[in-house]
């Protein structure tokens, strides 16, 4: 039987090559966007809504549920980034981050629980980053976006066992996607601030690491078999070797010596 795939934020980035790669291997695809998208190939269904609307997302659901009867697997990809230190990250700035990133995918896994718990079984992928894993400088709101939804995936896959639904959590690396260009600076980021010159500092090593980055594909296809999987892990570093070294670092270290390594890098002295 083919199994019914519905992914967020599918118009750009880790969402669209997954939802082309997943639409390839057989699977019949959805994805959800904000916006109306037809830049896919015909197997690629896509429902228009906004994940941090809980209505929007309940109808999105509904609708696919009329026409196929199940979700198999829900991808909650459906992300952004905004840039700046914490003090000057405005209460507008923070939820926008924690809405998107977390709300939204609060919203999705409740709207889709039902069918599923129903159907006696299924999959749930969300979307953390080795950003979950570590807090990074001038991103700590997108950091603690991803903390969230860690914790959120650790509580829910006991909650779902019963139910035979899986949990899995992937931690992307540094990929080169529009997520780069689309981060939304704080107003105060770049204009005088007292960060202003470690903020444009840092920043430059954030964009050179993305740039420089995994292209999305390779994430899909690692996707891709996981989930054809009989028995997949909870985790997934999805990183270059240096960057899963990195996440093995954090475990093992010290917190003050790793806290050192990590500054360095961002080129943080004091």
């Amino acid at each position: 039987m083919t199994k019914i795939v519905l992914i967020t934020g599918i118009s750009s980035g880790f969402g669209k090559a997954t939802a082309e790669v997943l639409s390839q291997k057989g699977y019949t695809v959805y994805g959800i966007s904000r916006k109306q998208n037809d830049d896919f190939a015909s197997t690629i269904q896509v429902l228009k809504a906004d994940v941090t609307d809980a209505d929007s997302v309940r109808k999105a659901v509904s609708t696919l549920v009329e026409k196929e009867g199940r979700i198999d697997i829900l991808i909650n990809n459906a992300g952004m980034g905004i840039s700046g230190s914490i003090e000057d990250c405005t209460a507008e700035d923070i939820n926008l981050q924690m809405n998107t990133n977390f709300s939204g995918y609060v919203n999705m896994i409740q709207a889709v629980l039902p069918v599923m718990r129903k159907q006696g079984g299924a999959t749930i992928v969300n979307t953390s980053s080795i950003g979950g894993l570590m807090g990074l400088p001038y991103q700590g709101f997108y950091s603690a976006s991803k903390f969230a939804v860690e914790g959120l995936s650790e509580a829910l896959r006991m909650e779902l066992k019963p139910s035979h639904i899986k949990v899995i959590v992937i931690q992307p690396g540094d990929f080169y996607t529009s997520f780069t260009a689309n981060r939304k600076p704080v107003k105060n980021a770049g204009s005088g601030g007292a960060y202003e010159t470690q903020f444009q500092k840092t920043l430059a090593v954030i964009e050179k690491d993305e740039k420089g980055g995994l292209p999305p594909d390779f994430l899909a296809l690692k996707l891709a078999r996981i989930l054809e999987m009989k028995n997949p892990c909870h985790h997934y570093v999805i990183a270059t070797l240096e960057q899963k070294f990195a996440v093995v670092l954090k475990r093992i270290l010290p917190g003050s010596w790793f806290a050192g390594i990590l500054s360095s890098h961002y080129g943080i002295k004091g």
